[in-house]
């Protein structure tokens, strides 16, 4: 499947209407492995709107915030969320995903960018 990128570093993965959520390699490479502390914001089943906070990552001196880059119902959660937070770093450097929305508009795609676009965004 192939990723799009917001400007905030999440990647969609989509398949049907189900987009997959993440965070990308480039901002998990950013966000170091001082993270203390994640705290997912939302459950399964809530509905979601684009630029909603998903999920936030705290770190020794500052809170770093994963945004919805699609509206929808959460479908699923991915349960590294709920472990130790020392593997937080390591699987978000391996690109795991975060959660799982069924969009309700799928136009919302429209402005991501892919992956070249994304690379030139970040400068490499």
């Amino acid at each position: 499947m192939t990723k799009l990128y917001t400007e905030d570093h999440e990647w969609v993965s989509v398949d049907g209407d189900v987009a997959t959520i993440g965070v990308s390699a480039y901002a998990a490479e950013q966000l170091g492995d001082d993270i203390v502390a994640a705290e997912d914001l939302l459950e399964v089943d809530d509905d979601v709107n684009k630029g909603d906070i998903l999920f936030v990552f705290e770190k020794a001196k500052a809170a770093v915030e994963v945004y919805t880059p699609v509206s929808g119902e959460i479908t699923e959660l991915n349960d590294f969320l709920e472990g130790d937070s020392e593997e937080f770093h390591a699987k978000l450097t391996a690109v795991e995903w975060l959660y799982k929305i069924k969009m309700s508009n799928k136009d919302e795609l429209d402005g991501l960018m892919d992956e070249a676009a994304y690379k030139e965004f970040c400068g490499a």
